[in-house]
Formats: C-alpha cells, structure tokens, sequence
C-alpha cells in the first residue's frame, strides 16, 4: 500500500467507529495507531464508557476476527490457550485452540485473573505464538490483544506486573461524554445498537499491508534524538524508581511514524512524540513510594519530560 493511502483508510476507520463510540474520536485515533503499529492496547476506565464496544467496533470495520475473554480469579492458562484432547478415534491428541487465537482479542477485566493466568498472555503478546504441551502454535495475522481494567476498584484484583505493562503499546482511557454527546448516545440507541449495522470499510489484507508500510515513514537522526532523550529523561528522575525501557523508544517511534502517515505525511515531526508520549511511555514508569504519597503521577513525569527536553529544529526531511 502507498503512503498517500494511508490517509483516507484511517479516516473511514475512525468515521465508523465513531458511529458506535460517540465523540471520544481522540481514544478511536490512538486504538488505530496501536492496531497500524501491531501493538496491543490497555483502557484503563470506569464501567460503561465503550470499552468492550471500542474492541468490538474496531474489529467489525476491519473485518477481523473477534474474541472476548472475561479474566477471572479461578481461570486457568489453558482456558486462554486451548488445550490438547485425545481423540480415541484416531488415537492421536487434537489441539483445541482456546480464545486467544482469534485476531482481535479483548482481555475484559484482566487485573481480576491471577499472575499465573495474565502471564499465558506474554508469548502471545510479544511472539505472536502460543504454546501448549510443548508445540507452538502461531497465532492469526494481524493480531491485537485489547485489555481493560478498573481503577477505582481494587477488591479481587491482581495488578499488572511491569513486564506485563511494557508490553502494551498505549495506555489510553475513554471518558464520559460530555451532555450532548450522551443526549446523541440516547437518540442513537433508541431502537437498535449502531454496532448490528456497522460495515466493514477495509480488509484484513489492507491492513497488513498499512502495518508494512507505516515502518517506510522516515524518522530523522534528530527525531531520533529525541526520542531516547526522553526515555533518559525518566530513568534519571529521584521520583521515578523504575524508568522506561528500550521497548518504550521502539513504541513511540512506531508511534510517530503511524501518526505522520495517517495525518498523509512522510515523515515524523516532534509534535507526533510529544502528542503521543503521554499514552505510550506512562504505564511504562514505576514511581517512588514518596512521589505517590505527593499524587506525583506517571503522566506527570512524562509531561515534566516533555517540558524540560529541548525540541530539535531543523528540516525533519533532511537526511544524514
């Protein structure tokens, strides 16, 4: 797929998921870039904003397969994965494959499942595999794990560990509407939910083919630069205990060059990070006890980043 394509796909993809997900374009804008970027999405939000919805919207307009795994305290890894049968039959043991293996998947309340359980996720989020008595099974392409989780209420929960955490690509929230929006949320819904007539606007092959070209769009030495200044920035901080890693540089970088492309452009400008860096880089940060004692946030430090690391200049064309 050219460039000049990518534009006008992310706009159709945007309009109709906002027939379902009413005035949050913002929060649709950033689960297309996770989707363009193949990295996976975490909507950390109070019950009843679209979570689900977002999800299930997002893979009905690209005609993706869909999966909802409701985490809970007594879940097993094999109720993720699948399991192996045997089949008495043919004497041999079947694989039955189990919800994950589904393009795309959505992890609903994923804090209530046990450390055990969240980390049958890991493989399949970083390799795109799963593995189950000892064979590998590849998982569909594309492939994206959309989770979401409470944070206001914590009984029964088991909180994301950080290698858990670092592979999401975005932590992003939704939000109420505002009194007009849920006024259209009213009239929209009166007869009929807009998800049941919602179309497909583009094909899983156009996907994959924007997922390629997305990593043509040109990022310069300096925006480079850039980019690791500040993820040095939030390693160095006395209220950070555990900064942002490597993973997190890769992430915004991606970031900036799905963005450029679907506002037509080829190449990244600093404005992209720094409009980015907030949802990509902040559940990637541990605090210090002390700086949450203060109601010293993870957003806090990256938007004292943002305001401390002096922005390149220069052509963002030019090439060295």
């Amino acid at each position: 797929m050219e460039i000049t394509e990518i534009q006008p796909c992310a706009e159709r993809i945007i309009e109709n998921i906002s027939k379902v997900i009413v005035g949050k374009r913002r929060s649709i804008k950033l689960a297309v870039i996770s989707l363009f970027c193949q990295g996976h999405l975490l909507i950390e939000d109070v019950p009843g904003v679209g979570k689900t919805m977002l999800a299930r919207s997002l893979a009905k307009t690209v005609g993706l397969s869909f999966s909802r795994i409701q985490f809970t305290p007594d879940m097993l890894p094999s109720d993720i994965t699948g399991v192996s049968i045997f089949n008495q039959e043919t004497r041999r043991f079947e694989f039955r494959p189990g919800p994950i293996l589904s393009q795309i998947v959505l992890a609903d309340e994923i804090n209530r499942a046990t450390p055990k359980t969240q980390a049958a996720l890991l493989e399949a989020m970083e390799e795109r595999q799963v593995t189950v008595d000892g064979v590998t099974h590849p998982l569909p392409s594309p492939f994206m794990v959309m989770a979401t989780q409470n944070p206001i209420e914590y009984e029964g929960t088991f909180p994301l560990p950080e290698a858990q955490l670092d592979r999401f690509f975005m932590r992003i929230q939704i939000g109420y509407p505002s009194l007009e929006e849920e006024i259209r949320i009213l009239d929209d819904q009166q007869y009929q939910h807009p998800i049941q007539i919602l179309e497909c606007v583009i094909t899983a092959q156009d996907l994959i083919g924007i997922q390629e070209t997305v990593k043509q769009i040109y990022l310069s030495p300096a925006v480079k630069r850039y980019i690791v200044t500040l993820i040095r920035y939030t390693r160095n901080q006395p209220d950070v205990y555990l900064g942002s890693s490597p993973r997190g540089s890769l992430a915004l970088a991606r970031a900036g060059q799905a963005k450029a492309a679907m506002e037509g452009r080829e190449y990244v400008l600093p404005d992209d990070i720094k409009d980015l860096a907030p949802e990509v880089l902040s559940h990637r940060l541990i605090l210090s006890p002390a700086s949450k004692l203060r109601d010293y946030s993870e957003r806090d430090v990256i938007l004292e980043a943002l305001n401390q690391v002096a922005v390149p200049g220069g052509d963002p064309m030019r090439r060295m």
